[in-house]
C-alpha cells in the first residue's frame, strides 16, 4: 500500500483500501460506485440503502442488497408507498434485511415523498437530487482528504426534509452524492478517477 491509501491489485489497478480485498466491495467499486444514476427508482434505491447503512458497514448493506430488493418490490416507489402495517410486520420478520423499524418506516415515508416530488417544478427525485451538484468536486490524495459533508449535502438534506423525507442527514446525503456520481471522491491515482464522465480526472 502506498502513502496515498491506494492498493495496487493483482490486476495492476490501484484501488482504495476499502475496495482492495473483499471481492464484493471490489466489484462494486470497479463497476458501480460513483457512476451516474439518473433514474427515479435507482436514486430511491440508493437513498433507501444509504439510510439503512447509517451506523453499519457498507459491506453489510451490499451483501443484503438482493434481499432488500426482493423485500421492497425492487424499490418501486409506487409499490413501497402503498405498504401498510402488514408489510411493516413482514419486513420486521425478514432476517435477510436490516430489521430497524425506524428505517423501514422511513423508507415507506420516503416512497410517498418520492411520488409527491413528481409534481414538483424542480422535477422528480433524480432531477431534484442532481440539482444539488456542486460547481467542483474534491480531488483527494488520501482517504483523510475525502469530505464527509459539504455545503451542497447540507442543502440537499434540508431540502429533502422540507419535502417530507426522513433519514436524510447531511453525511448520508454526501454518501449518496458520492454513490450517484454527483461528486467524484475517487482518490487521485485510482483507476476509477474520472471514469463517471461527470467530472474530469
Amino acid at each position: 500500500m502506498s502513502d496515498s491509501g491506494l492498493v495496487v491489485g493483482d490486476d495492476g489497478l490501484a484501488r482504495p483500501t476499502w475496495a482492495a480485498t473483499d471481492p464484493l466491495l471490489r466489484a462494486y467499486y470497479d463497476t458501480e460506485w460513483g457512476m451516474p444514476v439518473r433514474d427515479e427508482r435507482g436514486v430511491f434505491e440508493r437513498l433507501s440503502l444509504e439510510a439503512f447503512q447509517s451506523g453499519l458497514s457498507w459491506a453489510t448493506i451490499l451483501r443484503k442488497r438482493p434481499a432488500f430488493r426482493e423485500a421492497f418490490d425492487g424499490f418501486d416507489p409506487e409499490a413501497v408507498a402503498r405498504y401498510d402495517d402488514r408489510d411493516v410486520a413482514r419486513l420486521m420478520a425478514d432476517a435477510g434485511i436490516v430489521r430497524n423499524r425506524a428505517k423501514v418506516l422511513a423508507t415507506i415515508t420516503n416512497a410517498g415523498a418520492t411520488l409527491a416530488l413528481r409534481e414538483d417544478p424542480d422535477g422528480d427525485l433524480a432531477a431534484f437530487v442532481w440539482s444539488f451538484r456542486p460547481a467542483d468536486t474534491p480531488r483527494p490524495h488520501s482517504h483523510d482528504d475525502v469530505p464527509t459533508t459539504s455545503p451542497e449535502s447540507l442543502a440537499l438534506s434540508k431540502a429533502l426534509k422540507r419535502k417530507g423525507f426522513a433519514f436524510v442527514g447531511p453525511t448520508t446525503m454526501y454518501a449518496l452524492m458520492e454513490a450517484l456520481g454527483i461528486v467524484d471522491t475517487h482518490l487521485l491515482g485510482s483507476h476509477r478517477r474520472g471514469s463517471s464522465g461527470v467530472w474530469p480526472g
